[in-house]
C-alpha cells in the first residue's frame, strides 16, 4: 500500500491527459470532508464540511477544511457537487462561497433545500442545480453520473466523475440496507455497470470499515422506541441530528401510537425538519406536532421533545438542559433517548451530557445499552460486497480516521486488489491518476481552520494552546509601578489568580522575594520595563511550579512612573 511521507514535497505540475485529486478534509478524521478534483486545468469540489470541535479546542464554533490550495483558483472550480445533507459534507459551504458566490451547487432535491436555507442566514443567493439518480450531467471537462445510496439521511448520492483521464467514483457517505424506511437502497445495479465500464479509482467511505458484517437495519429501531415509549411514565426527551429525517419520522410515528406530542427543540432541528416536511420526505400524523410554547399546557406523560445534541455539543439543547442551562428541564422519571452511534472524538462530551442528565434524575437510554440508533456507513461486509462488485483498478479510502483508512485498504488487498494500488493518503497528499495507475506525488499545505464566532481562520494552534491553559491551569496577573529614574518599585507588586482554589493570600510568601528580584535587576541597569517583566514573569512561574505543581498563565504588567 501506497502510505503519506512526512517528506512529501509540493507536487510537479500536473500531466497533460491526467486527474488530480486532492483531499482538503475528511482523512484522518470524521468530518470536514472535501475533496478537490484536476483535470486539463479546471477543478471540481466534491463535498465542503465542517469537523465540530474538541475539548481540547476551547472556544472553538466550528473547524473548516483549508481553502488556501484553491484561493487563488477560484475561477477555475466548474462546481460543487454535495453527496447528502449532513454538516460534515455543507457546512463549510457558505465559507467557500464567501470567497466566490456563483460556484454552481449540484446536489439532490432535498440537500439542496438544506444547503439553500443555511445559505439564507449567511445572505448568499446560490447557484444551484438539482439532480437525482440515474442523472448525468457534464460540468466542463468531468461529466458526473449520480447513483443512489443508503445513508442515514434521505436522497443521498455516489458520483462518478468521467474524464478523458479516467474514472473516479466517490460513495459519499453510504450503506447497504437491503429494507430502508423510504425504499430508497444502494445502487449495487448502477455499481456493476460501472465496474463493467471501468472504475480507475474507488474514493470508498471508510468509517465502519473496523467494524464486521453488516450494519443493522434502521426499521429494526421502530420496535425498541415503540418499548422505550410504551415503558416511559412521564416526558421523553430524544436527541439525535438535526438532519435525521428517518429518525424523526420513528420518533413521530411513535408518539402517534402512544398519544403523546411532539415538539421540536432547536432552530436547526426546527427549520430542517419544516424543510423535510414540505418536500414529502417527512410524514407528519396529524395533531403529533405541536409548538414548544404548548408544552406547559399538556401532562408530562403526553410529551416528547426532539432535540440536537446527541454528540455532546457544548452549545446544543441537550447539552444545555443537561448542565440546567435550557429552559427545558429534566427531573426524576423523565427518559432520554440519545438516537445517535458516539462519533470518534466526541465520547468525553457525550458521556459528560449522559452523567449529568442521570444527576438530575433521568433515565438516559442511548447505543450503549439499548437499540437506538444503526449507523449510516458501510461496515466491512458492505464494503467487501463494493470491492467485489466493482473491482476498481485503484482504491482511495476516505471519510474516516487513520485507523479507519487502514482498515478500509486491509479489506480492498483482501478482495485481491494488489496492495500497490492502494492509496493511503492523509488531508493535502496529492494523489494524480495517470495512464489509469494512482500515485501519491506530494502534497500541499493543509491545516485546520478555526471559527471563533465572527472571526475565520485568525485563531492559531499557538492561541488554542493559550485557551488550554486558562482552561486546566488558571491564570495569573502580577502588576507592579517602578520609577522611570532609576527602576525602584514604587507600588505592588500585587498578585491576583483565577482558576486556583487558593486564595491570592497565598502568593503573600512570593512578594518581597519578587521586590528583591525587580530591585536587584534595576541595580544592574535593567530597567526596561519589558525585562522587568520577564524577571517577574520567571520569578512567579518558578515558585509556583515547586509550590503548587502548576503552570498557569502569567501576565505581568509593569508601568514607569
Amino acid at each position: 500500500m501506497s502510505h503519506p511521507h512526512p517528506e512529501l514535497t509540493l507536487p510537479p505540475a500536473l500531466p497533460d491527459g491526467a486527474l488530480r485529486v486532492v483531499a482538503l478534509g475528511g482523512l484522518g478524521e470524521v468530518g470536514r470532508n472535501m475533496a478537490v478534483l484536476e483535470h486539463a486545468g479546471r477543478l471540481l469540489v466534491i463535498d465542503c464540511g465542517v469537523l465540530f470541535p474538541e475539548d481540547h479546542q476551547p472556544g472553538v464554533d466550528l473547524i473548516l477544511p483549508d481553502f488556501e490550495y484553491i484561493k487563488d483558483r477560484l475561477d477555475d472550480i466548474e462546481a460543487i457537487i454535495l453527496t447528502h445533507g449532513h454538516e460534515d459534507h455543507i457546512g463549510a459551504v457558505p465559507y467557500l462561497l464567501r470567497l466566490r458566490k456563483n460556484i454552481p451547487l449540484v446536489g439532490s432535491r432535498l440537500t439542496l433545500a438544506f444547503i439553500e436555507a443555511k445559505l439564507k442566514e449567511h445572505r448568499i443567493q446560490p447557484v444551484t442545480r438539482e439532480v437525482r439518480e440515474g442523472q448525468t450531467a457534464t460540468f466542463g471537462g468531468f461529466e458526473c453520473e449520480f447513483v443512489a445510496v443508503n445513508h442515514s439521511i434521505p436522497d443521498a448520492l455516489a458520483v462518478a466523475v468521467h474524464t478523458a483521464a479516467g474514472t473516479v467514483l466517490h460513495t459519499g457517505d453510504f450503506k447497504m440496507d437491503q429494507l430502508p424506511l423510504d425504499g430508497r437502497i444502494t445502487d449495487l445495479r448502477a455499481f456493476a455497470r460501472l465496474g463493467e465500464r471501468g472504475v480507475d479509482l474507488f474514493m470508498v467511505d471508510s468509517t465502519n470499515a473496523e467494524v464486521p458484517g453488516f450494519v443493522a437495519q434502521e426499521r429494526g429501531i421502530g420496535p425498541v422506541l415503540d418499548q422505550v415509549f410504551a415503558d416511559s411514565t412521564k416526558r421523553i426527551i430524544v436527541a439525535s441530528f438535526a438532519s435525521h429525517v428517518h429518525r424523526v419520522q420513528q420518533v413521530l410515528d411513535a408518539a402517534y401510537t402512544h398519544q403523546r406530542r411532539v415538539a421540536l427543540v432547536g432552530r436547526s432541528m426546527v427549520r430542517n425538519m419544516g424543510i423535510a416536511a414540505d418536500l414529502g420526505y417527512l410524514k407528519v400524523p396529524e395533531g403529533v406536532l405541536i409548538d414548544l410554547k404548548q408544552v406547559d399546557t399538556l401532562r408530562d406523560d403526553e410529551i416528547v421533545l426532539m432535540c440536537t445534541g446527541s454528540q455532546g455539543e457544548p452549545m446544543a439543547a441537550l447539552s444545555r438542559i443537561a448542565n440546567n442551562d435550557h429552559k427545558v428541564s429534566v427531573g426524576p422519571g423523565d427518559t432520554v433517548i440519545m438516537a445517535s452511534s458516539l462519533i470518534p472524538g466526541n465520547e468525553n462530551a457525550v458521556f459528560r451530557v449522559i452523567n449529568g442528565l442521570t444527576r438530575l434524575g433521568a433515565r438516559v437510554v442511548h447505543s450503549g445499552n439499548a437499540k437506538v440508533h444503526v449507523s449510516g456507513h458501510a461496515s466491512a461486509g458492505e464494503l467487501l460486497y463494493c470491492y467485489n462488485i466493482l473491482k476498481p483498478r485503484n482504491v482511495m479510502p476516505v471519510h474516516g480516521e487513520i485507523r479507519h483508512l487502514v482498515a478500509n485498504a486491509a479489506l480492498a488487498v483482501q478482495t485481491g486488489i494488489p496492495a500497490d494500488r492502494v492509496v493511503l493518503a492523509e488531508d493535502g497528499v496529492v494523489v494524480d491518476l495517470i495512464d489509469g495507475r494512482a500515485r501519491i506525488v506530494g502534497a500541499v499545505p493543509c491545516g485546520y481552520v478555526y471559527v471563533d464566532g465572527s472571526s475565520v481562520g485568525e485563531i492559531t494552534e499557538v492561541e488554542l494552546k493559550d485557551r488550554r491553559i486558562l482552561g486546566d491551569e488558571g491564570f495569573i496577573s502580577i502588576f507592579a509601578v517602578v520609577s522611570s529614574a532609576d527602576g525602584k518599585v514604587l507600588a505592588g507588586p500585587q498578585i491576583h489568580a483565577r482558576g486556583f482554589a487558593e486564595q491570592d493570600a497565598v502568593f503573600e510568601d512570593i512578594l518581597p522575594e519578587l521586590t528583591a528580584a525587580l530591585e536587584e535587576s534595576a541595580r544592574n541597569g535593567n530597567s526596561d520595563a519589558h525585562v522587568l517583566q520577564q524577571v517577574m514573569r520567571r520569578v512567579v512561574g518558578r515558585w509556583v511550579s515547586n509550590r503548587l505543581r502548576r503552570r498557569p498563565m502569567i501576565i505581568p504588567v509593569v508601568v514607569e512612573a
